[in-house]
């Protein structure tokens, strides 16, 4: 009985064991892949949310953005920050959190302006 019983412990923990392993294996790569897709400027996007400490998809989320366009993203911004204003009855941590999504992708906008070419003059003359 004990034999047994040891017999199904040791297969158990071998079919755990391989499971754990794929999923390891297969979340390396498609974090390589992620990480190959993003180039020069996902290496500064991922600088800019480790500083931040809030990734790019949360602060979007925060403010409720799919794009990330200025004047959007300041609207929605002071529509939320006055919400939330503790006067109004609102949170100080959730107007926090607003301030740094703002701040978030505010900072991901700089690096995208960072990475586009300069227009050459006939771009900018048509």
């Amino acid at each position: 009985m004990a034999k047994y019983l040891a017999q199904i412990i040791v297969v158990g923990a071998q079919v755990v064991g391989r499971a754990f392993a794929r999923a390891l294996r297969q979340e390396f790569a498609a974090s390589q892949a992620a990480a190959d897709a993003r180039g020069r400027g996902g290496q500064q996007s991922a600088a800019a949310s480790s500083i931040s400490g809030m990734s790019l998809q949360e602060a979007q989320q925060i403010l409720n953005v799919s794009k990330l366009s200025p004047e959007e993203i300041q609207k929605n911004y002071e529509h939320l920050f006055k919400v939330n204003d503790k006067a109004v009855g609102g949170s100080f941590y959730l107007q926090s959190k607003v301030v740094r999504a703002k701040e978030r992708l505010d900072e991901e906008l700089t690096i995208q302006k960072q990475e586009k070419p300069p227009q050459t003059q006939q771009q900018a003359e048509t």
